[in-house]
């Protein structure tokens, strides 16, 4: 016996249906399939931070720095330190700040912009060079920078300053600079911002906003730079899908590592890989400012890379630093420092490999911009304010 068809409107309906169902899942399955195991890892990457086992001191080396925002150590015990006001300059043993040193570029010194990190050459001993990036100043906006210099015998004064890279295009903002920079034997990379009104661009790999570029010493493109060859492409970048870096540092094996702002929530510890994409804004652990969705409102996309670790809420990460030695014990060897904006403390990421097992909070009480450790084993920090601070960790 033949069924009984069903009504005319009851199979359009039906069918509605299963077009709508079949279009939704062919669209999600692709993406939950990914963020279910890629989505699992970085979870497993966010420990719960402890408070400090000990009560560290910190002594107070100087005074009345000016935003400071990046520390180098020179060869002399003196150290050298960027203002985002636009200064350079060095402090001694005593806490003596010198005088600006002469010959810098022209610097947009404005919102979060300014003299931003700098780092000496791992020859400075013998050629005084070294490395420097800011916010550069042009007829259509400002962008980041990056320029050499050498430094003169009494560190008084610049010269040789040649601009080595400009990030295009420029843009009439005063936000997310990023400007971090790792030095390797041969290469500079140099980690920019988004900044702030171009959040898409930081997907699009005909511009520099929201990267990682990596260059010869002398400011050239490496030919062998993972987009070198691709059409449109901008050939210095190593990687994209950034939102805000805030700080750079290598470790032991050779690894570069980044962190990075996010923005209600969704702070990222990242490693970075040749041409990898980080997700922003696409993906993001965090949610926009006033609790809106960034992007599609995912954590994980197929072709995009999960985080190493991410803090949720947000610190507001910012300079951080590998150590090395064991001058503050024997358990801190191989340990990642990275400190805290928002929160005024520097994070102790004890790591297994490239696995965060536990974080530690080191108080401070003060905006932590940048952490490194001298020669000798010693970790300083700067804080970020118009009283700016360089301090020291006693063992």
């Amino acid at each position: 016996m033949k069924p009984k068809a069903k009504p005319y409107w009851l199979m359009a309906m039906i069918s509605s249906g299963l077009l709508l169902a079949n279009s939704a899942c062919a669209q999600q399955h692709e993406t939950h399939a990914a963020a279910s195991a890629a989505q699992a890892a970085a979870t497993a990457q966010r420990a719960a931070p402890q408070a400090a086992a000990k009560q560290w001191q910190w002594q107070t080396l100087a005074t009345g720095l000016n935003h400071p925002w990046g520390l180098a150590f020179l060869p002399d015990g003196r150290f050298l330190v960027s203002e985002r006001s636009g200064n350079l300059r060095v402090v001694d043993g005593q806490g003596q700040i010198s005088a600006p040193v002469a010959g810098l570029p022209q610097i947009e010194a404005a919102g979060q912009g300014g003299l931003l990190d700098v780092v000496l050459d791992d020859d400075f001993a013998r050629n005084r060079r070294l490395y420097f990036c800011f916010s550069e100043p042009g007829k259509e906006g400002s962008s980041t920078a990056l320029a050499q210099g050498v430094l003169s015998a009494d560190a008084r004064q610049l010269t040789q300053v040649q601009t080595l890279f400009s990030q295009q295009p420029k843009v009439r903002s005063g936000r997310h600079f990023g400007c971090r920079i790792a030095l390797t034997s041969s290469h500079i990379y140099l980690g920019m911002g988004d900044r702030g009104s171009r959040s898409e661009d930081a997907q699009n790999l005909a511009n520099h906003i929201g990267k990682v570029v990596r260059l010869n010493r002398d400011g050239s493109v490496p030919a062998n730079n993972p987009l070198a060859q691709q059409h449109r492409a901008q050939a210095a970048i190593w990687s994209y899908g950034h939102r805000n870096i805030q700080g750079m540092a290598l470790d032991g094996h050779g690894h570069l590592w980044l962190s990075e702002h996010g923005a209600q929530g969704g702070d990222e510890i990242n490693i970075v890989q040749a041409g990898h994409n980080y997700g922003w804004p696409v993906i993001a652990y965090g949610k926009d400012y006033g609790g809106g969705k960034i992007g599609a409102g995912i954590t994980a996309k197929a072709g995009m890379t999960q985080p190493q670790y991410y803090w949720d809420p947000s610190i507001a990460p910012s300079g951080m630093t590998f150590v090395s030695g064991s001058l503050y014990g024997d358990d801190w060897a191989g340990n990642l420092l990275v400190g805290s904006l928002k929160f005024g403390y520097l994070a102790r990421l004890v790591l297994d490999e490239q696995q965060v097992l536990r974080e530690e909070k080191i108080e401070v009480g003060e905006r932590v911009r940048d952490v490194r450790q001298a020669a000798d084993g010693t970790i300083y920090i700067l804080t970020d304010s118009r009283n700016g601070k360089l301090l020291k960790l006693l063992p």
